[in-house]
């Protein structure tokens, strides 16, 4: 589904954030990207979504190179992508349904369906009762969740998350994550930034990257095998 071939992204004045990346990730995926802070875990997530552009190389998406995307093609890519962010991102001045429908309302969805997929959204993660609360009212964790339902609106094909548990204490997070893998089991590709390692267990690939390079690529299964001989 997405392709990286030797990747390159390098800010002016800086060394490379991102340094011949050569990755690919299939449709289906529950994929971490882990990596100590500058590892360049959110500028990859920023070039998957085509935030922004490689410096060199190429990422294949659906046939398509971001690396040479024009800004016409901008609309059709933005809508296979639902993101979330550590900050949530969220309006507090339009009611949760409200900010549930905004991607809904920029590809003009008519408004009865829209309406039904907002509460479908709001009640797949455990927020329908408070379609009309400010999220300002809301706590963290109902936050992120609240977060989840607007970018899984819109019924994109890849969820990008940076750090969606990282200012969620250690019960909530895990409340989130079992949230991301009931998504995922919905037919779901999603691409997950964190440094937390005690909520690793739900990936199924882990992707650590260290100084802008691909450290280790492994699946869930082969990690955790190793661990189990380590230990014997």
């Amino acid at each position: 589904m997405i392709s990286f071939s030797n990747v390159f992204k390098r800010y002016p004045g800086e060394m490379d954030a991102l340094q011949d990346i050569n990755i690919e990730i299939s449709t289906g995926e529950l994929v971490f990207v882990t990596g100590p802070s500058g590892a360049g875990k959110s500028t990859l997530l920023k070039l998957i979504s085509a935030i922004e552009k490689p410096t060199s190389g190429s990422i294949i998406f659906e046939n398509l190179n971001l690396a040479e995307l024009k800004n016409k093609d901008m609309p059709f890519l933005r809508r296979k992508f639902g993101m979330i962010f550590q900050d949530h991102k969220l309006l507090y001045d339009r009611n949760c349904f409200e900010n549930v429908v905004l991607p809904l309302e920029i590809n003009d969805i008519n408004p009865t369906d829209s309406a039904r997929r907002v509460r479908a959204a709001l009640n797949k993660v455990g927020l329908l009762n408070k379609e009309k609360v400010s999220p300002i009212s809301l706590s963290g964790g109902e936050q992120q969740r609240l977060a989840i339902a607007r970018a899984i609106v819109s019924r994109p094909s890849i969820l990008i998350a940076d750090e969606p548990t990282g200012n969620l204490d250690s019960k909530t997070s895990l409340e989130i994550m079992g949230l991301f893998e009931t998504i995922h089991k919905n037919g779901n590709t999603i691409i997950l930034v964190t440094h937390e390692e005690d909520i690793a267990k739900y990936a199924h690939r882990i992707v650590r990257l260290k100084d802008g390079l691909v450290e280790n690529d492994q699946s869930n299964k082969d990690i955790r095998e190793l661990k189990i001989v380590g230990s014997i």
